[in-house]
């Protein structure tokens, strides 16, 4: 039975279809406004309802390549999906765990708040200030300064839309402004918004351009840089067939100057040989051809040092023989055992 249930398993197994091979990648974008649907990542999904409802997490220096801002958290949900394109709204960033504990000592104070904020759009965001002061301070000063700091988040997120709050939150602003309100109570080390999370949405801005302007603006750019790569390649070329062509116009002119140095005449100075004895070389119908190891140089290295026959080759001896430059007296033994 163990057996036969096992067979139809793997019957079933194999029947069963490949749910990889139905999924398909998901472009996620940041909010239309601000961030005009700005490419963050990618997710894999089977169907879009699969899709919304994730949570995507990126650091800031990769969002918006602030470097200062590496160890802040940037956090996006996916609330719609377009096609291929996986829309996200703002739920919050937060400051990595780490950074936040290396800049509690010994010695040093620490004052943290939770403020609940509602913007002029009518989002509901709860914001969690963070100030460390260079010495322990009393409760009383505490709370002092957590009431200049949520005095000015309240004033400022009352004032600014979602979209504005994002910036301030994600740039120095909003953090400016709660240091130079609690300075007045207390010299602080820093004074940072840690924390933000999205409680409730409020009326979404139709601001902005669209997704199809965005497709759009993408394909163009892809195509500005494709022509640009395009360009520079040809120029490469251009410049590599100039150098051969100047390469090639060198080379003719100085082939052109050895011709014409080879046509100019030059002058012949009288040279008075002294006479001489010629020295003949004595002639045989020896054919050198057939001794071993001798080819047309060699023979006429022995014929030019007067040994051109056969029997003054074995008169001269190997020691005769290999004192010719260029005849090795192994050569010199090969000669005189072939003509022995």
């Amino acid at each position: 039975m163990a057996s036969r249930n096992s067979a139809k398993a793997r019957a079933a197994a194999r029947k069963q279809k490949d749910k990889w091979k139905t999924k398909r990648w998901f472009t996620i974008r940041a909010p239309r406004y601000p961030w005009d649907f700005k490419r963050i990542g990618e997710t894999l999904g089977e169907e879009e309802e699969h899709i919304v409802g994730r949570t995507y997490e990126i650091t800031q220096q990769e969002f918006d390549g602030d470097f200062t801002k590496m160890h802040v958290k940037v956090r996006f949900r996916v609330i719609e999906c377009v096609g291929q394109d996986a829309l996200t709204e703002f739920i919050g960033h937060s400051h990595q765990s780490d950074h936040v504990r290396r800049q509690i000592r010994r010695y040093r104070g620490k004052i943290d708040d939770v403020v609940d904020v509602v913007t002029q759009d009518g989002f509901l965001v709860r914001l969690k200030p963070l100030m460390i002061t260079e010495r322990r301070i009393k409760s009383s000063v505490k709370s002092a300064m957590r009431l200049a700091a949520r005095d000015v988040i309240l004033t400022q997120s009352a004032r600014k839309t979602f979209a504005q709050l994002q910036k301030s939150l994600l740039g120095t602003e909003m953090e400016d402004e709660v240091s130079k309100a609690v300075r007045k109570v207390y010299p602080v080390r820093s004074a940072v918004i840690h924390k933000s999370q999205l409680l409730q949405s409020g009326v979404v801005s139709e601001s902005g351009p669209t997704l199809d302007e965005i497709h759009a603006d993408e394909e163009r750019k892809i195509a500005e840089t494709a022509a640009r790569k395009a360009a520079a390649l040809a120029a490469a070329a251009d410049e590599e067939d100039d150098d051969t062509a100047a390469e090639a116009g060198v080379l003719a002119a100085a082939e052109a100057l050895e011709d014409v140095s080879d046509k100019t005449p030059e002058p012949v100075e009288e040279v008075i040989e002294e006479e001489a004895t010629p020295v003949a070389a004595p002639a045989s119908d020896d054919d050198f051809s057939t001794l071993p190891g001798v080819g047309p140089a060699s023979a006429k290295k022995l014929q030019d040092a007067g040994l051109g026959s056969f029997a003054a080759l074995k008169d001269a001896g190997v020691d005769g023989i290999s004192e010719i430059k260029g005849i090795s007296a192994a050569l010199a033994g090969k000669i005189l055992d072939h003509l022995s």
